[in-house]
């Protein structure tokens, strides 16, 4: 039996559905609507670029039209239903997920980034913490400051230390006052009696598939191992064919890429797959859709390009730039910038992609920038 062929068309579609962006609203509102996302998506992507709003805060506004960023901070911090830990990059994810990244966990204890954190540095902050309550690395203000050894470094040696401590578990960050984390000890902060069971190998592979299938819709081994060695695609790769054999999944060709091997589940072409809509979103260069950027040039035909770290003159669209969708076609990127002193979005650099180029869709995208900028001088 011959595999089913689909368009590029009908995996933009799936994909955006997929996504939570072929709606206006998939999620709900409210500070929930955010936790659904972030469990829906598999993780939410951290970053500390603020020429506009945060990435993680722009990525669940792209989903939720109501969003706001007290209701991140709610999850995290009250509720304790999302965490923060690495995924591709740090991300938030789903406490309920918590699991599938204990043996990441002890895995990372095991770096040689530790080798200048001793197991006796650890033991001393945490006692601190189990003492003192939650701190940040503004409450350290009893040790020697020494040189920094890259930019992103503290001078005070004690942040090493909870990074450290974070990365292997034995911290979790329990609060986020713009970029600054207060780290706390993980039973207290979730209020466990006794930590969650971690998660077999088997079962973080398993975990691996079902969260591209369900953010994704049509996978491949890239896409589920995005960033990850040769031995976890391997894997991967064994468990999608078992899938298959127990028909839990099916092998799919794209038009227009017959070399890569993709796979989706059968409920979608028993359903049918939606055309898309023309609904607008400017999208973060790290939000999901976008950050696997060979999967998003091979069915959007754009190849996104993040231009912060080149130099002005080597740059082609600008900074910060980002993708503008139109249904399911890039038809613009936006280098914008948020004057927060005079309370206005400025738009540094507009340009168009293809043929997209229409007073139709001009109209679209700033009706849609009219929208943004409002969140983005939300307090």
């Amino acid at each position: 039996m011959s595999e089913p062929t689909l368009s590029k068309a009908q995996v933009r579609s799936l994909w955006l559905k997929s996504q939570g962006l072929h709606e206006s609203n998939p999620f709900g509102s409210g500070p929930k609507a955010s936790v659904r996302a972030i469990k829906h998506l598999g993780y939410v992507q951290i970053d500390t670029i603020s020429v506009i709003e945060r990435c993680h805060h722009h990525i669940l506004y792209s989903r939720i039209p109501d969003y706001k960023k007290s209701h991140l901070q709610q999850a995290q911090s009250k509720d304790k239903t999302v965490f923060e830990y690495w995924t591709h990059a740090l991300a938030y994810v789903a406490t309920d997920d918590f699991k599938y990244f204990i043996n990441d966990m002890k895995r990372r204890k095991k770096d040689p980034w530790y080798s200048s954190v001793t197991e006796a540095d650890v033991k001393k902050v945490v006692a601190t913490i189990k003492k003192q309550g939650a701190i940040s690395i503004r409450d350290v203000n009893d040790e020697v400051l020494v040189d920094k050894d890259h930019a992103w470094a503290s001078k005070k040696p004690t942040k090493k230390t909870l990074q450290c401590a974070f990365n292997g578990g034995d911290l979790v960050i329990s609060e986020r006052q713009g970029m600054l984390k207060k780290y706390e000890l993980p039973d207290r902060h979730f209020g466990w009696t006794k930590r969650p069971k971690a998660a077999s190998a088997a079962e973080v592979f398993e975990y691996h598939i079902d969260r591209a299938l369900r953010s994704q819709g049509v996978v491949s081994v890239e896409s589920i191992s995005y960033m990850q060695k040769v031995a976890h695609k391997k894997e991967i790769l064994k468990r999608l064919e078992a899938r298959v054999r127990q028909g839990g999944l099916m092998p799919v060709q794209v038009e227009g890429v017959e070399k890569v091997q993709f796979w989706m589940e059968p409920s979608h072409l028993d359903e049918g797959i939606d055309d898309a809509n023309d609904l607008t979103h400017i999208l973060s260069p790290f939000d999901p859709l976008v950050i696997q950027r060979k999967r998003f040039n091979m069915f959007f035909d754009y190849d996104h390009r993040f231009e912060a770290y080149l130099p002005k003159e080597k740059r082609k669209y600008g900074y910060f730039t980002l993708p503008v969708i139109i249904g399911d076609q890039a038809v613009a990127v936006l280098d914008l910038k948020t004057d927060r002193q005079n309370q206005e979005l400025l738009i540094q650099q507009w340009s168009w992609l293809g043929k997209h180029k229409s007073q139709g869709n001009k109209k679209l995208i700033e009706q849609e920038l009219q929208r943004f900028e409002k969140f983005q001088l939300a307090k």
